[in-house]
């Protein structure tokens, strides 16, 4: 009698260590599932978007030397669509555009593997590839680039 109790203890001990076990590894595996890191992301991390618009047919280009040392050269672009100086400026010293050439601007996102990203202006042509990042700012008065788009 005395042996059957104690093998009813030693069970019942022995079920709850095991319930116990159970639900710690239950919990545990939780915490990790919960706290995993997953890339389940239909766009992937160094995705580049792309749009593009028509800014006219090149005319001319005036240059602009830096004011203090350090400064960025800019060259300012003249075409049909917008045909004063100011309007389109980009960096570089010299531009290769052929006067008749058509040519756009592309408005690119980036992201180089961090959450957020940033877009980047540049012209270019169709005919010979040729490509200028555009500076941030439009005209002396701040207009940012991206209000061509």
């Amino acid at each position: 009698m005395i042996l059957i109790v104690r093998a009813q203890r030693f069970v019942g001990n022995l079920c709850c260590i095991i319930m116990k076990r159970i639900i710690a590894f239950s919990a545990l595996c939780f915490i990790v599932i919960s706290c995993s890191v997953t890339n389940i992301s239909i766009v992937q991390e160094d995705q580049i978007f792309m749009t593009r618009r028509y800014a006219g047919n090149f005319i001319d280009y005036s240059y602009t030397h830096p004011d203090k040392f350090g400064n960025p050269h800019l060259i300012w672009i003249k075409t049909t669509m917008e045909d004063t100086y100011g309007e389109i400026s980009a960096y570089s010293k010299n531009c290769n555009f052929q006067a008749g050439e058509r040519l756009y601007i592309r408005r690119i996102y980036s992201r180089s593997g961090s959450v957020f990203g940033s877009w980047i202006y540049q012209i270019e042509s169709d005919i010979n590839k040729t490509r200028y990042t555009l500076s941030q700012f439009r005209y002396e008065n701040k207009i940012l680039v991206q209000s061509l788009f």
